[in-house]
């Protein structure tokens, strides 16, 4: 790594309450002389809304478009991404690429990392994951002792879903969304529907909890989360 480069901070700025925002997430932000987010291809990025009483008129703004649509995100996105933060790096520059929730868990941060690391200075700043926050915005305790946790996203085929329930004690089903219907089948036909519990916009003013097989497909939002198992609370 060349002298004189700025350094990358993946910052994780947690669900979506700015109360949930680490101190250490807020210093560096504070330091920092340019701010990256995620972005849709149109409209504001939410990641920014958590964080935006903190940002200064001085500090550098770049927003990364991402596709809001079913499929694997392009690698020219990332690519080009990667390329914008380096340019900024290369001027000595410290950036702060913002991540909703933990930057490595399920976040955008890990396409653009595996691009720059080993090139420069990169420091990851952990955030309250959706995961922790939706169990608590549910009351639930996830595992204990020898239990097994499953995090399985419903983007996965019902057959694969399946089988990943089978192994855990209790299971996290992420990024519900268009795939809820997919999903109640599943827990339908393996009896755990009636025990299921869903969280959608957890630790904000939308914020809401209730069981799975009360949620329509038309209600369903991606920024949900089902939990299945014998931990699980019966509403």
């Amino acid at each position: 790594m060349a002298a004189g480069r700025g350094r990358l901070h993946g910052l994780g700025v947690g669900p979506g309450d700015p109360e949930l925002l680490t101190l250490k997430a807020l210093r560096v932000l504070r330091e920092v002389s340019v701010i990256a987010y995620p972005a849709p291809e149109r409209g504001a990025s939410f990641a920014r809304s958590i964080v935006a009483p903190w940002i200064e008129p001085h500090q550098q703004e770049i927003a990364i478009r991402f596709p809001m649509r079913p499929g694997p995100i392009p690698a020219a996105i990332y690519d080009n991404a990667a390329a914008a933060l380096a340019a900024e790096l290369d001027r000595g520059r410290d950036v702060a690429l913002l991540c909703q929730g933990d930057p490595l868990f399920y976040g955008s941060f890990t396409g653009i990392f595996t691009r720059l690391a080993g090139q420069y200075g990169i420091e990851i700043v952990a955030g309250v994951s959706s995961l922790t926050a939706c169990a608590a915005a549910a009351a639930l305790p996830l595992v204990s002792r020898d239990e097994g946790l499953a995090v399985i996203p419903a983007t996965l085929d019902a057959e694969q879903i399946t089988a990943r329930l089978a192994s855990a004690d209790i299971a996290a089903i992420i990024k519900l969304g268009r795939h809820i219907g997919k999903v109640r089948r599943v827990l339908d036909q393996l009896g755990l529907l009636g025990g299921a519990i869903c969280v959608a916009h957890a630790t904000l003013p939308t914020q809401q909890v209730r069981p799975l097989a009360s949620v329509n497909a038309e209600d369903a939002v991606y920024f949900s989360m089902a939990f299945v198992g014998h931990r699980v609370p019966l509403m």
